[in-house]
C-alpha cells in the first residue's frame, strides 16, 4: 500500500515540473493498539514539511515525536531507541530557548472519531543530507499514548508508545 501512496505523490507532484524529495511512512500499531495512519515527509526549499493522518487514538491529545532508530519491530515500539536527539539538548517544547530534542514535535489533538492529523515545517530537518544533526532518514516516528508535558526527562511522560513507523530509504523518492 506505501507504493500505491508514493505513486500518486509522485503523479501529484510530476504536474509542478520539480519532484521534491518525500518519505511516506506507513504507521503499525504498537501495544496492543488500534492506531494506524500515514505520514509524509516532504522537503522543498531546504524545509521539511510533516503531515500526518492517524486513526485509531482516543480522543484527546497525544504525543508524536521522532525516536532515534527506524526499527519498529518490538510489540512495544520500545526498538526505536529514545527521542532523536542529535544536539544532546534536555527534552522541551520545540524551539524552547531553554532547549529541545529535534525529535520533540510535540502534542497535536484527537476528534471523537478517534482521528488527528499534524501538519509541521522545519528547516531543522532535512531528508538523505549530510548533517547528521538534520538528517531524519533512518529514525522512526513514535504516536504516544498520552501528552508530553514538556518537562520530564527525557521524554515528556507521554506514556506508552502506541505507534511507530520508520522513516526510511525504502519508502522515499530522494533526488
Amino acid at each position: 500500500m506505501t507504493k500505491s501512496i508514493l505513486l500518486f505523490f509522485l503523479s501529484f507532484t510530476i504536474f509542478s515540473c520539480s519532484v521534491p524529495n518525500m518519505v511516506v511512512v506507513e504507521l503499525e500499531s504498537k501495544n496492543s493498539s488500534e492506531t494506524n495512519g500515514f505520514i509524509v515527509f516532504v522537503e522543498k526549499d531546504s524545509k521539511v514539511t510533516m503531515k500526518a493522518q492517524i486513526k485509531g487514538l482516543n480522543p484527546g491529545e497525544h504525543a508524536i515525536h521522532i525516536h532515534e532508530k527506524s526499527d519498529c519491530s518490538s510489540a512495544d515500539g520500545s526498538s526505536a531507541g529514545g527521542h532523536w536527539n542529535p544536539t544532546l539538548e534536555a527534552h522541551g517544547k520545540w524551539g524552547d530557548s531553554t532547549g529541545f530534542h529535534r525529535g520533540d514535535i510535540g502534542n497535536f489533538t484527537v476528534d471523537n472519531e478517534g482521528n488527528g492529523a499534524v501538519t509541521f515545517t522545519t528547516d531543522l530537518w532535512c531528508l538523505n543530507c549530510d548533517d547528521i544533526s538534520k538528517n531524519i532518514l533512518g529514525k522512526s516516528i513514535i504516536i504516544h499514548e498520552g501528552f508530553d508535558d514538556f518537562k520530564s526527562q527525557p521524554s515528556g511522560a507521554a506514556g506508552s508508545r502506541i505507534a511507530c513507523g520508520g522513516i526510511i530509504e525504502e519508502n522515499s523518492l530522494i533526488d
